[in-house]
Formats: C-alpha cells, structure tokens, sequence
C-alpha cells in the first residue's frame, strides 16, 4: 500500500495522559490571567487556597454540578478519588458492581478481597455493557460511566431508580467533560485532570451529592482509614476539601495548568463546545469504520460506543485465525510501527484488553489530526500484515 503523505500535526492519541489543548506551550505561565504568584507559595496561604478553589468552582460551571453537591480536589488521580469513595462510604448497604473493563474490575476485586463486603458483580466482556436492568433501589451501585480500556460507555441513566436508599458510585474519569452526566442520577462521580482537558496527572476531583455528604455523617467504617483518605471527622464533613484546603501538598505548578486548561474549554463553548469535539472526532472514525475491510469496534453495540477512548479490533480473517500470542504481536508491530512514523503515538490496545488499538478522541485532540492518522492505520496494518512471517501467513 502506499505510504500516505499527510501526517497528523499531533500525533498524541494517548488515553491518558491524554494531549494538551491545542496550542499548549510552557509559555501559558505567562499569560496575564494566570497569575504565578502560587508557586513556591504554600498551599495553604490564602493566595494558594484562592487557586484551587478557583479550580473547583470553574469545574462546577462548566459542568453544570448542582449547587448542592459538594466537589473538592483529592490525592492519586482518579484511582485516588475511587478508592476514597469506596473506603469511605460503602458497607452499610448491599453493593453491586458493574465490571465491563479493567478498572471496574479492580474497584469489584478490592470491595470483596481488601474490604471484605458482600458483593454482586455483573460482568461482560470487553465490548459489552452488563445487565442494567433490575438493580436493587437498595443497592450502592459503583460502575465505570465510560470504560476507558473498552471503548464502551453507559448509554443513559434510566436505570439507576429516583427512589434509589442506596448510593450510585460511579468512575467517570474518561466522561466528565466529553459527554453528558446526569448529576441527579449519581451520588458520586469522579475523575482526573489528565484525561478530557489534558491536564496533568497526580490529582483528582470528588463530587458528593447530598445524599452522599448523609452517608459519611452518619456512618464510621469498621476499618481504620488513613489520613489521606478522610472525608469526615467525628460525624461531620471536612468542609476544608471542597473549598481548596487539600488533604495533602498538591502541585501548584499543576493548578495552573489546569486553570489554563478550564479556561481553554470555556473558550471552545464550554461542555457543549467540548462534547461536540469528542463526537466529532468519533465520527470521524465510525466513517472509516464503516468502510475499512479490516477494522471493527470493540464496542458491539453503537449506542454504547465511547466519543473518547475508541477501541478497535481487528475484523481481518488473516488476523482473526491467528492464536492469541500472535494476535497480540501484530497488533504491537502496527503501533510500533505507527511510532516509528511518529503518526499515532500511544494507541495499543489496554494490556488487559483485546489485541487491537485505542484511539483517543476526547476534546484536545484536533479533527484534522484523527483524519490524517486513519490513512496511516490502513498503512500499517497491510505493511504488518504483508511483512507477516509464513508461518503466520497460512495459519
């Protein structure tokens, strides 16, 4: 095949950390409206506070978060959020967990063998959603609202109950600020910085529905929590966290940069400006997907289909009668081989997926870039597939 001629500007596709906004330079700590008078000061001056709770009440409009709910910074990205949530909040009611990828996996692994609570797990397969319906009213429910390393996301909320006793945990790392949340549907949402805004890694963001404020004032755990997972003392809420007083020492050069980052997505239209560039970018491959002859979703169902962490599999009956082990090696060689080209970086398949690739479409990625990638990604396959061994080629 011939080798196309057009390269992506930015070939960052990675899901995470994912690109910077367009037109990102370490110059933007020169711009007159980031102020850096934060670094080398202490977090805990008024000067340091102001910025990150200028970091949580710019995320709370941009979202839309209910005034009701509160939203504070914490420790350890996403994963640090999640687990804060699951320590914290869950034991006094039943639990279901929704596992359709591997971070949902781990969160139903550590509830059962960490904290030892009596669980019911739905599962699926990458590619699909578990059984949503006829979940127990009565039920903390934690789940993923897009899997990250599946390319599949929820389709609604219809199916978690308005009269719901029990608590709607839900990871949304790879949502929040590329799709719709229905915030009074979830009790706590979660996500990082590195993800849809591209910001840098190390901190994530809590929001708390009242509901779930009730629960940590009115339930002590039977286990010791550490300090850095603390929401409450003495049946009352550390109030602190969600006006800007951190559990622990936060990057101050990082609270810049997702300032920056916040006022970028202002500057695009906002959580609608946003959504539309993630779609966008999907669409563009769901085109080519439509007419590739080797290429597929991973996602079997379209309207479960992910706008930011688009997974791919490999449809090809070369490929597919191939076992496992070598699957998974041409798979490596093609987004290798894409890296030598340094036309799409970072998009192999998650090491627990299924061999394919994974491209990541959230809003900081250009539409131009994904259409000069796609050319690419029939280029390597055919060259991979060519250059395959004998052997390979009549199995």
């Amino acid at each position: 095949m011939t080798r196309p001629l057009q390269r992506p500007i930015r070939p960052l596709f990675s899901s995470g950390p994912c690109a910077k906004r367009p037109g990102w330079t370490p110059a933007f700590l020169e711009n007159s409206d980031l102020k850096t008078a934060t670094l080398g000061r202490s977090h805990r001056s008024k000067a340091g506070k102001d910025r990150l709770a200028a970091v949580i009440e710019r995320s709370r409009r941009i979202l839309d978060i209910p005034a009701d709910y509160r939203l504070g910074i914490v420790p350890a990205s996403d994963t640090g959020a999640v687990e804060m949530a699951l320590w914290s909040l869950l034991g006094p009611q039943p639990i279901t967990v929704l596992a359709f990828e591997s971070f949902s996996e781990e969160w139903a692994g550590d509830i059962i063998n960490e904290l030892h609570l009596p669980t019911t797990v739905r599962r699926a397969a990458y590619g699909a959603l578990p059984d949503l319906a006829g979940i127990d009213p009565a039920d903390d429910i934690v789940f993923a609202w897009n899997g990250t390393t599946s390319g599949v996301r929820v389709p609604h909320a219809d199916w978690i109950s308005d009269a719901r006793t029990g608590l709607a945990i839900c990871d949304a790392t790879s949502a929040v600020f590329a799709m719709d949340i229905p915030w009074p549907k979830l009790d706590v949402v979660t996500w990082s910085w590195q993800k849809v805004l591209g910001g840098e890694g190390g901190h994530g963001m809590l929001a708390l529905s009242p509901r779930a404020v009730a629960r940590l004032q009115s339930y002590k755990p039977a286990w010791p929590l550490p300090k850095i997972f603390r929401l409450a003392k003495g049946g009352k809420l550390i109030e602190g966290i969600f006006k800007g007083e951190t559990i622990n020492t936060p990057s101050m050069l990082c609270v810049e940069d997702q300032l920056d980052a916040l006022h970028w997505a202002e500057s695009v239209g906002g959580l609608t400006g946003l959504i539309a560039r993630s779609e966008g970018n999907a669409k563009v491959i769901a085109d080519w997907v439509a007419k590739s002859d080797w290429a597929d979703f991973l996602a079997q169902d379209p309207a479960t289909r992910s706008c930011t962490s688009v997974c791919l599999k490999i449809k090809d009956s070369w490929f597919t009668s191939l076992d496992k082990d070598d699957q998974q090696t041409v798979a490596k060689d093609i987004v290798s081989l894409l890296e030598k080209e340094s036309v799409g970086l970072d998009i192999g398949a998650y090491r627990d997926a299924p061999a394919g690739l994974r491209i990541w479409c959230g809003a900081t990625v250009e539409r131009g870039d994904v259409e000069s990638l796609l050319p690419w990604l029939d280029w390597a396959y055919a060259t991979v597939k060519q250059n395959a061994t004998p052997i390979a080629k009549e199995a």
